[in-house]
């Protein structure tokens, strides 16, 4: 598709909400698949689905049962299908954001409250391209992938400087800190499981690594129960 082409390489040209849904309907994309293509056009999308099929409702029930450990569901592109209450209220109201823009990488080069909660976000940002780089090699010709690269390299320069140093990255950090703007500064231990086969969906829990930032946790968990 000619215009396809186009929209990638950034041209000014008007698709309509019409033939993107025919497009995400022909290449049978998941929800968060098809609010990548739509962001790629700027374009709303008619009949938005917060809901991904990977997610079964036994995921969302274990997912509430960790809490108040904070936990959620991404693929490999960092897309966000599913978190419960902690870790939506770990680094912003992650439910203020809207689902095309829930997705781990993104929110670290471009929203300026997840930011302010990564002390190591430098580090952070490097590791995320490196490792989307080295993802990336299996998912060449993938829209919602080329899309996701497309609305990254628009919107951020820091991105795009580190996409050009060409790193790539295997390894996961087991050890995460996140400076949450109630509590303070938690450390935590992260765990993957993945939920398929291959490296798609993975259920990622996040475990207070001393004392004190368990105390922290309770305290947050305490405040977003109290909300309801």
């Amino acid at each position: 598709m000619t215009w396809y082409t186009w929209l990638e390489q950034s041209r000014d040209i008007n698709v309509s909400a019409q033939v993107l849904d025919a497009l995400a309907r022909a290449l049978l994309l998941d929800p968060s698949e098809r609010a990548h293509l739509f962001a790629l056009a700027d374009t709303p999308d008619p009949t938005p689905s917060s809901r991904c099929t990977y997610v079964t409702s036994s995921v969302l029930r274990m997912l509430r049962r960790l809490e108040p450990f904070p936990a959620c569901v991404q693929n490999a592109r960092y897309d966000i299908l599913a978190h419960n209450r902690t870790y939506g209220r770990l680094l912003r109201d992650l439910d203020a954001v809207p689902p095309e823009d829930r997705n781990c990488m993104w929110l670290t080069f471009t929203d300026s409250e997840w930011a302010a909660g990564l002390p190591d976000r430098e580090e952070t940002m490097r590791l995320m391209v490196a490792r989307f780089r080295a993802r990336m090699a299996e998912h060449l010709t993938e829209p919602a992938w080329k899309a996701l690269l497309t609305r990254m390299r628009r919107a951020s320069p820091e991105f795009r400087e580190l996409w050009e140093r060409h790193e790539v990255a295997q390894a996961t950090d087991p050890a995460k800190r996140f400076r949450n703007p109630v509590v303070g500064t938690m450390r935590f231990t992260y765990d993957g499981l993945w939920l398929s086969p291959s490296e798609g969906p993975r259920l990622g829990t996040y475990v207070p690594a001393d004392a004190e930032s368990e105390q922290r946790l309770e305290r947050l968990y305490a405040l977003i129960t109290a909300d309801g």
